[in-house]
């Protein structure tokens, strides 16, 4: 069984709307959000804790922010990383591809985003870093195809899994 870890932003995670954006990182050893829609799609993997974090918040201390969640993440030792899905969110986007890039350079713990293509600037400055996963816009089109892609990319980054050919299907 592999053990995935989500990192999402406070809207995302169910712990308040915009006016919960300073909310200071934590944590539940649970899947929140759009982790409870991709359980189907997991097989024998399992969703086994969502850190989360307002986005101002991040925005305000990232460094500090980036330290805490790369030591939880080395803590709670999952076998990958998923940061959103963030769709069209550009703080939370940003987010995500700064903690990815972070866990990516400092664990040997897989880790990849997954976003909409409205965050056009940051797809150009993280793909050849991350694995930028193609989601819809909140709201739009294709959310369960997206939310199946992003478990396919995480059951086979915790297999050790050849994911070039994934990659190109369903990745910026």
């Amino acid at each position: 069984m592999s053990k995935i870890l989500m990192i999402l932003d406070q809207i995302q995670a169910g712990a308040g709307g915009k006016e919960k954006a300073d909310l200071p990182p934590a944590g539940k050893s649970l899947p929140l959000g759009p982790g409870v829609m991709m359980e189907p799609f997991l097989g024998d993997s399992k969703i086994v804790a969502t850190l989360y974090c307002g986005d101002e918040f991040f925005m305000k201390n990232s460094e500090e922010v980036s330290n805490k969640m790369c030591a939880m993440v080395k803590k709670l030792s999952p076998d990958v990383v998923i940061c959103g899905p963030s769709f069209n969110y550009e703080n939370f986007s940003e987010m995500s591809c700064i903690l990815s890039k972070k866990i990516n350079e400092e664990t040997n713990i897989p880790s990849f985003v997954a976003m909409s293509q409205e965050n056009e600037s940051l797809i150009e400055k993280y793909k050849n870093d991350l694995h930028i996963v193609k989601t819809p816009k909140k709201g739009g089109i294709g959310l369960n195809d997206s939310l199946k892609n992003i478990c396919k990319l995480a059951k086979a980054l915790s297999n050790k899994e050849d994911i070039k050919t994934l990659k190109e299907e369903i990745c910026y």
